[in-house]
Order: C-alpha cells, then structure tokens, then sequence
C-alpha cells in the first residue's frame, strides 16, 4: 500500500480507532476510580562508618545493608511497630505492606510504607525507622567505638498516591484502544483487497490504464428506456381493453 491509501483508510475507517480509544480509556479511568486507593511514604536511612577513611569498613557497611533489611524484617522489630500503631495486622502481613531497598552506592536504606491511609502510611515508615535505629543503637553499645556504624533518618516524605494512577491507567486505555483499532481497520482492508471499487484498483492489479468504464443502469432505468423507444408496442388487457 502506498501513502495515500493508508491515508485513504484513515478517513475512511479512522473513527474505528478513535471510538475504541475513547471506549478504552474510559474503561481504564472507570476501573481505576472504582479501586481502593493506596498511599506510600518514605523514610530514608543513611549508615556512616565510624572512620569514614577506612575503606575496609565502608566496604563492610555494604554487606551489613541487606542484614539491616532482614533485621527490620523479622518480628522482633516489626511486632513493637504494630502494637504501637495498634494495626490489626500480623507481622508477616505487615512486611508485605512495606518495601525495602538497600543503596551500595550511597549506603542508604529505604523504607517504603503502603496503606490505604495516608497518614498511617507516614506513621509505619517513620515508627519502623525509629525503631530500628534504637534497637541498632543499643547493638553498638556492645561494639567498640571505632568499629561501630551510625544510623541515622536522613529524609521522611510526605504520603502521596501509590495506586491507582488514573491518568496513567487512562493514558494507556486510549493508547491499546487505537492500537486495537488500527489493527481492526487494516483487519477490514484486508478482508475487502479482492474487491475493486474504483478505477484506480483495477488498474493496481492488471497494471494497465483504465480508459473507460461501463455504467450500471438500474431497473427503473432500462423500464424508462423501454418506455422512451419510439414505435413501442402497447400491452391491452384482453378483458377490460385498459392498457397495462
């Protein structure tokens, strides 16, 4: 097919598109208003090594990151954290409500909330991170000085909207809607390619210049033709002598 058929198509065809985009956008922006929406807060941790020139000890702290994520993780620090907010959640059911990422690069962890409430969302972020810096605090107390790492909260965010994302979700309706579509319209086209409606068809297939064409004459054309011959014989009815 060549440019202007596809532009052919599109006028012809193109409202197919536009109908199912809007038809999908308006179902994903129906779905997304009809979920329970979730909020998620942030706190980040920072470790600093107690001589920050060590590179030995810097290189350590990287280690120890995915042993502080495990040690937020157990029930020893998370049932303090529900019996505080008295959630009515169990430790592991709370542990899926909450995301952790560990940073080699800049030795942070974050702690990544989710609730249906905003401000519960903020209060397990911020109480977790409390709690484990007090419980890290008191491990250092055993350790010497010079071999203990900080832990402090460097950063808390503001509760903000984990799911759904309407617009997103509404975006990405209309966009598979006309995918959809131009799939449908070339669909038909292909469908309708054995068909020659124009000139222009019969002469992409035979690859020979169409010079002229019969024209179609319809029923009530060819009765008016009869009508109009000169020295046409009349019908009579035999009973009644009334012409039909």
């Amino acid at each position: 097919m060549q440019l202007q058929d596809y532009a052919r198509v599109l006028i012809k065809r193109g409202w197919i598109i536009l109908g199912l985009a809007v038809l999908a956008a308006a179902s994903a922006f129906g779905f997304s208003k009809l979920q329970t929406p979730i909020y998620k807060a942030t706190v980040t941790l920072s470790t600093v090594p107690s001589r920050p020139s060590d590179y030995g000890q810097t290189l350590a702290i990287k280690n120890l990151l995915r042993l502080y994520v495990q040690q937020m993780q157990s029930p020893a620090l998370t049932q303090p954290v529900i019996d505080k907010l008295q959630l009515d959640v169990t430790p592991q059911a709370f542990v899926g409500q909450v995301n952790f990422s560990a940073d080699e690069s800049t030795l942070t962890i974050t702690i990544e909330a989710r609730h249906k409430l905003p401000a519960t969302a903020a209060q397990v972020a911020k109480t977790l991170a409390d709690t484990f810096v007090s419980f890290h605090n008191q491990e250092n107390l055993q350790i010497d000085q010079r071999d203990r790492v900080l832990v402090n909260a460097i950063n808390a965010t503001s509760p903000e909207i984990f799911s759904p994302k309407t617009s997103i979700n509404t975006l990405a309706g209309a966009i598979l809607g006309a995918l959809i579509g131009i799939i449908v319209i070339f669909a038909l086209e292909w469908l309708d390619s054995d068909i020659l409606r124009a000139p222009e068809d019969v002469e992409r297939v035979i690859g020979v210049t169409v010079l002229g064409a019969i024209p179609t004459i319809g029923d009530k054309d060819t009765e008016a033709t009869v009508r109009r011959k000169p020295g046409a014989a009349r019908r009579v009815c035999p009973h009644c002598g009334n012409p039909i």
